[in-house]
């Protein structure tokens, strides 16, 4: 089971653990902010995908670049409307079949299934 627990700090700014790492999110300063947080986890996903199929590919893929964009929506509820992703392979051109294959793939990113098919998600409180 994945598991995060964010720990409030103050004001806005909070403390994201999961496992033995931990990070900030700090929705009020230039730090990362929540939607930061679930973009940059949807590139690394993404990445871990392009190497997972370089690696099965025996393809030279390294120190690429995956870049998450997204819009706001300006009405209820507030959610990303649009989502884009752009992978720079930095200059490691692939045949057609090889990026059909590789879009493919990343699609299989865990990240990815969790946003395009909108999970359950369900609230508890305790005190």
């Amino acid at each position: 089971m994945y598991q995060a627990e964010v720990t409030h700090n103050k004001e806005l700014n909070f403390t994201a653990r999961t496992g033995k790492a931990e990070f900030i999110i700090d929705a009020k300063s230039d730090g990362i902010t929540p939607l930061d947080a679930l973009l940059a986890g949807l590139a690394s996903c993404i990445g871990v995908y392009i190497r997972k199929y370089a690696e099965g590919s025996k393809l030279e893929l390294n120190n690429f670049k995956v870049k998450a964009s997204a819009e706001l929506s300006k009405e209820a509820p507030v959610c990303f409307k649009y989502i884009e992703v752009v992978i720079d392979l930095k200059g490691a051109c692939l045949e057609e079949r090889r990026v059909n294959a590789l879009l493919n793939f990343i699609k299989n990113c865990p990240a990815h299934g969790t946003l395009k098919n909108n999970p359950q998600i369900e609230f508890k409180l305790s005190c």
